[in-house]
């Protein structure tokens, strides 16, 4: 069995980023006992900037880039990210080792007063931190206020309390963890807000190389839920994916094969090109190369463009 004597885990502060931190250094001492793992707990630029959307000052790398310095300077040995905050390129120098099984992946309807996004009247006021969340909203939900909401799972929960929202759509997997499932008034079904790439997962990077750390981490990573995520960024990778595109991409399997559906558009007009397709597990990147196609032909880039003005 692979075997260290002591590492460090980089960690953003956040309590959902600290739940994952302590999720995988459950997971390290069990497996290895007698090993000493630690937390390097850090505040990223993506945690400070909270006056404006991620859309527009940087992406979701501003989560990362800190921990990814950590590990550089040789801080850190691994960090661990919610997936769907990890960019599609990482940086040289570095690669996911694991991914793990997947809470659940859908979106989550959050108010104190609604049941269900049907039964909000003309005006209500829905907040919401992604652009895929919006456009969402605006496709089928056009007679409802979409605001942007920004902050840890906490701090968007106290602004809905504090009646700056009447609802929130937020992650079904963050609340879960933080143990807020008994917010959630409504599991959207993905057949009306389909989630973004790598959602629910949770991913390991290490330094490229280190295969000391890849051995030790193996027993974390699923090969169903990575083929699936592979999929998602597959696609989000050739649009471009990032913040500043509302983009969703969505893989499950279904006897034995990949199904993978995919959807991008204008989140201020609430337009979009969908498209679905099935492939063999071992063939991610290969699937998400003809939902891309078939999106393109329905003019993907065009709502790019529109999106990234």
């Amino acid at each position: 069995m692979p075997h260290f004597d002591r590492c460090v885990i980089a960690t953003r502060e956040s309590p959902l980023a600290m739940w994952q931190a302590l999720h995988v250094q459950a997971l390290l001492r069990d497996r290895y006992p007698g090993a000493e793992v630690e937390l390097l707990g850090m505040t990223t630029r993506g945690d400070q900037i909270l006056d404006r959307t991620l859309s527009k000052v940087g992406g979701k790398g501003l989560f990362v880039k800190e921990l990814e310095a950590a590990m550089l300077a040789g801080r850190a040995d691994l960090a661990v990210h919610s997936l769907k905050d990890v960019p599609m390129e990482l940086p040289e120098g570095f690669e996911l080792v694991a991914v793990s099984e997947r809470e659940d992946p859908r979106d989550a309807f959050v108010s104190p007063k609604y049941a269900s996004l049907d039964d909000m009247p003309a005006g209500a006021r829905v907040g919401t931190a992604s652009l895929r969340r919006e456009l969402m909203l605006r496709m089928r939900y056009p007679h409802l206020e979409v605001l942007p909401v920004r902050g840890n799972v906490g701090t968007r929960l106290r602004k809905l309390d504090e009646g700056q929202f009447d609802a929130l759509v937020m992650a079904s997997a963050g609340l879960k963890r933080l143990g807020l499932g008994d917010r959630i008034r409504q599991i959207i079904p993905a057949e009306v807000s389909l989630p973004a790439p790598g959602q629910g997962a949770l991913g390991i990077e290490i330094r490229k190389g280190d295969e000391k750390m890849e051995a030790a981490l193996g027993f974390i990573n699923s090969p169903e839920t990575r083929a699936c995520c592979m999929a998602e960024r597959a696609v989000s990778r050739a649009l471009g994916g990032s913040c500043q595109v509302p983009l969703a991409a969505y893989a499950v399997v279904e006897k034995g094969e990949l199904w993978l559906r995919a959807l991008v558009g204008n989140h201020k007009e609430g337009k979009a090109a969908f498209t679905q397709a099935r492939g063999p597990l071992a063939e991610p990147e290969a699937l998400a190369a003809r939902v891309v196609e078939d999106l393109r032909r329905q003019g993907a880039e065009d709502y790019l463009k529109a999106c990234l003005g």
